[in-house]
């Protein structure tokens, strides 16, 4: 059976990001994103829905964003929705879903400006990802995030 956990959003960032450390050193930021549609309804009278979004984006791009992103900035996000289940403080079970990226565009400030890629050096010989992916998410389950 086939499936597919792939999203691309574009919208602004409610907040500045927030960035931690793991206890083992890897970098996390969270961001906060809303996604506007807009439509007419049926009296053909425009409308606007937003749509508020957690995105988590680990690594080295994660302290990036956090160098160069502030509250308002329009940026592009590619990844895959994920669940993280945890206690709260009254030892209720709680469950989120956020956006895990695995691109951050930044798009530009005004209009004049291009679209800024940022050089994050090339990846060391035989590295694919997966042990990278592999030990986030696994922090990621566990809660380890300071």
């Amino acid at each position: 059976m086939a499936s597919l956990n792939k999203v691309f959003l574009m919208g602004n960032l409610t907040r500045d990001p927030e960035l931690r450390y793991t206890p083992q050193g890897a970098a996390v930021v969270n961001l906060g994103l809303a996604v506007n549609r807009y439509y007419k309804d049926k009296s053909g009278q425009n409308q606007q829905d937003t749509c508020f979004i957690n995105v988590a984006v680990w690594g080295q791009m994660a302290e990036v964003c956090n160098q160069y992103l502030q509250k308002g900035r329009q940026i592009i996000v590619e990844g895959r929705l994920q669940s993280r289940n945890w206690k709260d403080n009254e030892g209720k079970n709680r469950t989120t879903i956020e956006v895990k990226a695995d691109n951050v565009q930044f798009m530009p400030n005004r209009a004049k400006e291009e679209a800024k890629e940022v050089d994050l050096g090339e990846a060391p010989a035989g590295f694919t990802g997966a042990e990278h992916n592999a030990s986030t998410e696994s922090n990621e389950e566990q809660g380890e995030v300071n």
